[in-house]
């Protein structure tokens, strides 16, 4: 929680199961929305999932990163408070394909908490297409144009309003609750 002691600096490590840049601001401004002085290093790990994951496979792609970046932490001797991991995939839920995008968080004494975000629907029309591919080829096809090239797809779709790293804090942040509550909601 934010430490509103006067003076008192405690910095929190955080390590992440990524390199992109995206994920890692996502989560760090999740993160800061708690504590103070949030440090997050992103380390590549696989998620031992397919590139598009789809349905149970999204959180578990998750929770393997989490597991692969534990892994990779004690064969290099570093610690750190939480151990994150955010996966994006294809669900179908409510009869409809979403592309959601799955948080979990492991803190320094196991404990696990997951979290998801928003969902924009996925027509019908591109689900073979992406799983057989991924999401960003399907992007690049639909969307060629100088001025969509450096936008993520939520950006695009959602005409600049919502992007990929709000997802990803957000589903943070609803991965943060099972930490924030102590044993009231764990």
């Amino acid at each position: 929680m934010k430490d509103l002691e006067k003076g008192s600096i405690i910095e929190m490590k955080i390590l992440i199961g990524t390199e992109n840049k995206l994920k890692i601001e996502g989560a760090k401004q999740a993160f800061e929305q708690y504590f103070d002085n949030v440090e997050i290093e992103g380390i590549k790990v696989n998620s031992d999932v397919s590139d598009e994951p789809i349905n149970e496979q999204i959180l578990q792609g998750a929770k393997n990163r989490i597991k692969n970046l534990k892994k990779y932490a004690k064969e290099n001797n570093i610690k750190a408070d939480y151990y994150i991991a955010s996966e994006g995939g294809l669900t179908n839920s409510f009869g409809n394909w979403l592309n959601v995008n799955t948080a979990a968080i492991e803190d320094s004494k196991g404990k696990m908490s997951v979290g998801i975000s928003q969902s924009p629907q996925v027509p019908d029309k591109y689900i073979e297409e992406i799983r057989k591919s991924e999401m960003k080829k399907l992007k690049n096809r639909i969307f060629n144009s100088e001025a969509h090239k450096k936008q993520d797809l939520d950006s695009i779709l959602t005409h600049g309003k919502f992007s990929r790293s709000n997802l990803v804090r957000d589903s943070f942040i609803m991965a943060l609750v099972g930490q924030i509550n102590g044993d009231i909601w764990s």
